[in-house]
């Protein structure tokens, strides 16, 4: 962890910049116009929504990369001769006829009703047969998992708003559960898992892109699936074992075909002799969902914001000169298919030799709601907080942001997770919240605060001041 002692030489009231010349200078160089003319092309409907893959996302990384080019930045991605970083990934369907999942008992078995008593998540497809029993684990917060005999059987637990769902996945697989089942809230209203339920069926039916680990499996039920599952509809005793089995087959429709898939990658590299091999990484996801229906989902908030962002830092760190670190600008593709592109950046960095990255700061919808709102992640509340926290706290006044408020709901949601798990350095996620537009196609330029796009670059361009030089942990 980024310690708050270790960096608090960096943080200073008011905040003092590192190199205050080349700092005003290259604030000067991010400009709202230049800002606006490049998301106008990013969120375009010549790109078609900027899917996983697609042509437009190949265009749109060849933007990137043409930009770069002119900007005089490094290749950063395969052997440093490549803006790209090339990776694989699987894409299938699932076989809704074939596959199932049954309720066991010793009088037979019990069919549960896709899209009316399970789903899936929307990670969910994958080749796997797998049954056993059931223990109880309350709502799967921390606190009721010790104590419990798993002995790889799913873990059923009780939806909850209050426990983040990537904790109570990774608890569920660290305490030897096989798979988690998420259930509606006994004898509460389950409208919500009932909607979900529906909508998941549609969503099934297309085909996605595999994960690039094994699966952990999880399979939601609505009411009527629970009390299939539990023989009741009230709440077992936590650590109960259930009387009846659960088996989930899900089986995909013929071969899963392999895709060959890009992250774009420039490095700026530092000036200092020995610094220079500690690498920010500033990222972005550039792709969106494509089109659905006929219609374009351009994403010009989700997350063209946050890809220009970083192309008007390069063009501000091309006028500031070398920082004593080296600074890595990484546009993953993927995002919106559970974060595969960083994923798979962050199992395989593509670094020059000797070089590695110490910090990562993500901007993912920076450019709608409230001029001064903005939100960040972690939080004191999480284990992963740090100074960067304090410091972007530190500096947003600056910038029209009096006060930054918390979003560690989004702790799993966009690509900062990746670097923290994967590579285990400090993060920081920059974040302005949903909107009635989010995932629909009327996330369109129109809408967009071109200045407040401005200012988060200018953030992270005085917290990137600051962080090129001293202890970072």
């Amino acid at each position: 962890m980024l310690s708050l002692l270790l960096l608090a030489p960096l943080l200073t009231d008011p905040p003092v910049p590192k190199n205050s010349v080349a700092l005003e200078n290259a604030l000067e160089v991010i400009r709202t116009t230049n800002i606006r003319s490049d998301l106008h092309f990013i969120a375009s409907d010549e790109l078609e929504g900027r899917d996983t893959p697609s042509r437009g996302l190949e265009v749109a990384a060849r933007f990137l990369r043409a930009r770069m080019q002119r900007l005089g930045l490094e290749p950063g991605g395969d052997g440093g001769t490549s803006f790209f970083h090339n990776y694989s990934l699987l894409r299938a369907q699932l076989d809704l006829e074939k596959s199932g999942a049954w309720v066991l008992t010793e009088n037979g078995e019990e069919v549960l009703e896709f899209g009316a008593d399970y789903f899936l998540g929307s990670s969910g497809v994958a080749a796997l047969d797998q049954s056993g029993p059931v223990v109880f684990a309350g709502q799967g917060a921390e606190s009721d998992w010790p104590g419990l005999s798993l002995d790889g059987a799913w873990a059923l637990v009780e939806a909850s708003d209050e426990v983040p769902r990537e904790d109570r996945a990774r608890w569920a697989e660290e305490h030897g559960a096989q798979g988690l089942i998420v259930c509606a809230p006994f004898e509460e209203d389950d409208g919500s898992l009932n909607f979900m339920a529906r909508r998941m069926v549609r969503y099934m039916e297309r085909t996605h892109l595999l994960n690039a680990e094994p699966l952990f499996p999880q399979i939601y039920l609505t009411a009527s699936g629970a009390a299939k599952l539990t023989g009741e509809a009230k709440r077992p005793a936590v650590g109960a074992r259930l009387e009846r089995r659960l088996r989930d087959l899900r089986v995909l429709v013929g071969e899963a075909e392999e895709l060959q898939l890009e992250n774009v990658a420039a490095l700026w590299r530092g000036s200092h002799p020995e610094l220079q091999r500690e690498v920010m990484v500033l990222s972005a996801h550039y792709d969106h969902v494509g089109t659905r229906d006929g219609e374009i989902y351009n994403g010009a908030d989700d997350n063209g914001s946050g890809t220009v962002a970083l192309m008007a830092l390069a063009e501000a760190l091309a006028t500031y000169g070398p920082m004593e670190r080296s600074v890595l600008f990484l546009w993953v593709s993927g995002e919106e298919k559970g974060l595969k592109g960083s994923y798979a950046w962050t199992k395989n960095p593509t670094l020059p030799e000797g070089y590695r990255a110490v910090l990562n700061l993500n901007l993912d919808m920076i450019s709608r709601n409230a001029p001064d709102s903005l939100l960040i992640t972690p939080t004191e509340a999480r284990p992963e907080y740090n100074a960067m926290t304090k410091m972007a706290e530190a500096f947003a006044p600056l910038e029209g942001f009096d006060q930054l408020e918390g979003c560690d709901d989004y702790w799993s949601r966009s690509d900062h997770a990746n670097f923290a798990r994967n590579l285990g350095i400090p993060v920081a996620f920059l974040f302005s919240d949903v909107h009635a537009d989010y995932h629909k196609p009327t996330d369109t330029v129109e809408k967009i605060d071109y200045d407040k796009i401005r200012r988060v670059s200018r953030l992270i361009l005085r917290m990137l001041d600051r962080l090129q030089s001293g202890p970072i942990g």
